[in-house]
């Protein structure tokens, strides 16, 4: 999260001082001393009247220029003719909308990690015969270093000898584990699911892939155009309606405090006040939801999404490996087979032993202690479980143990992107037990509901292989399929989508970071999903289940219907008053007065958008 500017800062003082210098100035009124209570409005007014002043300069430079004009008019004119109460009260009014908006936007970020969290910062070197920790920045072509269990790989290189077990969903979005041997490429950003490798540099960590992916990210979320505000699109009409209604009244009747007075109502406090307010319902509303939605600016957006990318692994689908398939000999029940094999990958700590330990406790099934336990890292492990011997790995280690041919009879085929984990018992094929990532439940109803909701077109983006993104798609009513995707085309996928109107991004490892930052609206799978995916997005789904995304579209478009009937209202409301100010039926601090009287009106209306 960026740092908070000079003027984020000063937010809270610049709401707290003038209600100083207008309590004060009341309180001196009160006592009968005018020119004291003149001075404190005054003084009260000033720092928020030059903060404005500033803010309008900046923006002029930039090319912005909306209501805060009509603010810095109203209070300037009001201190000019002495108004100095009007003033005050305006000033008040301004400052406490734009906290209001601040406020929003750092409760909705506070959460947020860093985009380098995942980043190692060390690895273990062999130098001299020993192993020393250095600093990745350190690392240098052609030095070997030692990826343990469970490291993120901080450098791009080359396994220097035996096998490697690489999960590496974050940067390809591959759910599987994938098997490396001595001499294969390894990407880094990459995570070390097997056991302890070695691994040769190719290049220093600022050339590698992961510090490729950060660096896309952020250039992507530095490109993007700035989500327009709600109130911006009110703000030139209103202020030309404003500016012309004051001149005429100057000019047909020559009356300066009607010309204050009619500046002073038409201070925009309906948009100052009642947008960031139900935006910031909005936001509250949908935390309560599970869903983290940073800003009011991505909530105006994610009421206005119609086209969807969406990510396959860990989003379309679950992301992590299931069983889909148990093929079983006639000496064997399906649940033996599984009870048996788990029993023996107890002892190893390998990630699709894991999943098959965790699916046999999940049936219930009682897992044995095996002993005499072999274990060949990468191939598979063999051992004794209730006095059986039992073999559990891949194809060609249990072959080479009952014969190829006995065990082909149960390896028919399987779907794209499965992989099947063979077993054999007393020394003859029992069974192969098939694991798949696998499609959300519901996210065939969940993807109608969404064209239902105004999400015209929805585009799967993966960097899996097109025959594993055509069979999850398949059923799907997707509009297109894009695979084999690098980050840096999914970014190209979004863009290219525009054209059908905003496009929402939803995604959760490292490889969608720079698609999400690139997307109008970015969202993140932030229960599972990796650090630089949440800080990219604009909204995080804090639970994992894609059908949060239902409810927050639901919420942002109420809210932004509230915030815009909020509005209307409220603009309407001060033109009224203007055109009673320029009849001369309200002085400036009667107006400000009853300008205090419509903004109550509309925040208590944006308020609404709390409730479901």
């Amino acid at each position: 999260m960026p740092a908070p500017s000079f003027v984020s800062r000063l937010r809270p003082f610049l709401v707290a001082w003038p209600v100083i210098g207008l309590v004060a100035g009341l309180a001196a009124r009160f006592a009968g001393n005018e020119a004291l209570a003149s001075v404190l409005w005054i003084v009260g007014s000033a720092p928020v009247l030059a903060v404005l002043v500033a803010e309008i300069a900046g923006g002029l430079r930039r090319g912005d220029f909306g209501l805060d004009v009509v603010a810095a008019l109203s209070m300037s004119a009001a201190m000019a003719i002495g108004e100095h109460l009007a003033a005050a009260i305006v000033a008040l009014m301004y400052a406490g909308g734009q906290y209001l908006e601040n406020f929003a936007e750092r409760r909705a970020q506070r959460e947020m990690t860093a985009l380098l969290a995942r980043v190692p910062r060390s690895a273990m070197l062999h130098s001299d015969g020993a192993l020393v920790e250095v600093l990745v920045e350190r690392l240098e072509p052609g030095d070997r270093l030692l990826i343990r269990r469970g490291d993120v790989i901080p450098v791009d290189g080359r396994v220097v000898d035996g096998v490697a077990v690489l999960d590496q969903s974050a940067l390809t979005g591959e759910a599987m584990p994938v098997r490396l041997n001595a001499g294969d490429d390894v990407l880094s950003g990459s995570t070390n699911a097997g056991d302890a490798f070695d691994l040769m540099a190719s290049h220093r960590a600022a050339d590698s892939t992961y510090a490729g992916v950060v660096r896309l990210a952020e250039e992507a979320q530095r490109s993007r155009a700035p989500m327009a505000r709600m109130a911006d699109r009110f703000a030139m009409v209103f202020l030309g309606v404003t500016v012309l209604l004051a001149g005429l009244t100057g000019w047909l009747t020559g009356d300066p405090v009607r010309v204050v007075a009619v500046l002073v109502v038409a201070t925009p406090c309906p948009l100052i006040l009642a947008v960031p307010v139900a935006l910031m319902a909005g936001i509250s509303r949908a935390a309560k939801s599970g869903i983290l939605i940073k800003s009011g600016k991505a909530l105006e957006m994610l009421a206005r999404v119609r086209a969807l990318v969406i990510d396959k692994t860990g989003t379309l689908t679950v992301g992590t490996a299931h069983i889909v398939d148990t093929r079983v000999a006639d000496a064997i029940s399906p649940s033996e087979l599984l009870r048996l094999a788990a029993s023996l990958d107890q002892a190893s700590k390998h990630i699709i032993a894991e999943t098959l330990v965790a699916a046999a406790r999940e049936q219930g099934l009682a897992l044995s202690v095996p002993t005499t336990v072999e274990d060949t890292p990468g191939a598979g492990l063999s051992g004794r479980v209730d006095g059986r011997l039992v073999s559990v790995g891949g194809f060609q280690y249990v072959a080479d143990r009952v014969g190829d041919a006995e065990l082909r009879k149960l390896s028919r085929s399987r779907p794209p992107g499965a992989v099947g984990v063979a077993v054999a018992v007393d020394g003859k094929a029992a069974g192969v037990i098939v694991l798949a990532d696998r499609v959300r439940e519901g996210t065939e109803d969940l993807l109608r509901r969404l064209r239902e909701q105004g999400i015209e077109r929805i585009v799967l983006a993966t960097g899996d292989r097109m025959d594993v993104a055509r069979f999850v798609g398949a059923g799907l009513r997707l509009d297109l399929v894009r695979a084999d995707l690098t980050p840096d085309q999914k970014v190209l996928v979004v863009l290219s989508e525009r054209k059908n109107g905003p496009v929402m991004m939803i995604g959760d490892g490292v490889n969608d970071a720079p698609a999400l930052a690139a997307a109008d609206l970015g969202v993140a799978m932030g229960a599972r999903g990796a650090a630089a995916s949440s800080e990219a997005a604009d909204v995080v789904l804090l639970v994992d289940r894609l059908d949060r995304i239902l409810p927050a579209i639901g919420i942002a478009r109420r809210s932004r219907a509230i915030a815009l009937q909020s509005v209307v209202v409220g603009i309407g409301l001060s033109f009224a008053a203007m055109l009673a100010a320029a009849a001369g039926y309200l002085q400036p601090v009667e107006g400000a007065l009853l300008q205090e009287v419509i903004d109550v009106a509309v925040i208590f209306n944006a308020l609404r958008a709390l409730r479901a």
